[in-house]
């Protein structure tokens, strides 16, 4: 028999569990502040549906971290509707804007008249690339509206992890050093392939060494647009007692012709893995540039913070 205070037999009761305070509880999610400046994220390259579906998954992996993110698509190259042009993408974000503003005011609404940037210019590079980074300075140059300009993704450790990934998928590391097998084609040397000149190896070279901490060999940039340096890379890994080699594009993909690459790797007689692509890193590391550039918390992310 029991009481309305619980069983006599004396067995415990499982109550419910009190609410967690303070720290412990799951934080709000968090979404876009009201009129926020669009993220338009600025796609190099040829334009082609293969970039356009890279660039869109990009802008959906932010755009699911931070609900209600208005994300638009630029091409440095784009001319049309299909593929437009960073400079139109921008120039139509502010018309979009001023025309909110003039609706509201026309309804009889007590709104402020917006200032501050339209957008925040995201470049699809993981490194700098300082000839791309002038055509986007000049493309938001020639837009004429207020617009930010991020800094390129990496280096990160992101963006190291998002290496490490495409390279198991290619057969040339492990994907986890913690499992007790070995892969029979895993490289002993990584050349990580940048573009950009010297500035860009350098900063591949900081990814490069995380990607070496993860993998537990030798990892070392070399410069796609600097003729020999692949070459050169590769005889010094050899040189350094490593037999099998990988080329690892340090690259999202569209910011480079694809044969580059191929022969790249026919140069250092290797295997390539593929670009990072539309890694779900790109995206969250999209969005981060764009939450720094206007001072908001960005929402939380899995692996280190930015380098």
């Amino acid at each position: 028999m029991s009481s309305s205070t619980g069983p006599e037999s004396g067995l415990p009761v499982r109550m419910p569990r009190p609410r967690q305070p303070g720290r412990h509880r799951r934080p709000e999610p968090m979404v876009a502040p009201e009129d926020a400046p669009a993220l338009v994220l600025a796609v190099p390259g040829v334009p082609s549906a293969a970039t356009r579906s890279l660039a869109e998954e990009v802008v959906s992996i932010a755009r699911s971290e931070l609900p209600g993110l208005d994300a638009r698509i630029g091409y440095l190259d784009g001319d049309d509707d299909e593929f437009p042009s960073l400079r139109s993408v921008l120039a139509h974000a502010a018309e979009e804007r001023t025309a909110r503003y003039e609706q509201a005011v026309a309804a009889g609404a007590e709104v402020k008249k917006p200032d501050g940037p339209v957008g925040v210019v995201v470049p699809l590079l993981a490194g700098p690339d300082n000839a791309l980074l002038r055509q986007i300075r000049q493309a938001v140059m020639d837009s004429r509206v207020a617009a930010d300009l991020a800094d390129v993704l990496g280096p990160h450790p992101l963006l190291a992890e998002a290496l490490h990934v495409r390279l198991s998928e290619a057969g040339l590391a492990r994907a986890d050093r913690a499992r007790l097998f070995t892969v029979a084609t895993a490289a002993d040397g990584i050349i990580l392939a940048s573009v950009g000149g010297e500035e860009a190896v350098q900063a591949a070279g900081i990814t490069g060494m995380l990607l070496a901490a993860r993998l537990a060999v030798p990892v070392i940039a070399a410069a796609l647009d600097q003729e020999g340096s692949i070459a050169s890379v590769a005889e010094q890994l050899r040189g350094s007692g490593s037999q099998q080699l990988a080329l690892a594009p340090y690259l999202i993909g569209p910011e480079i012709d694809a044969a580059l690459l191929t022969a790249a790797a026919e140069e250092a007689d290797c295997a390539a893995s593929e670009a990072l692509g539309a890694y779900p890193a790109i995206g969250k590391l999209a969005l981060a540039k764009y939450t720094t550039a206007l001072g908001i918390a960005p929402p939380q992310q899995q692996g280190a913070p930015a380098l």
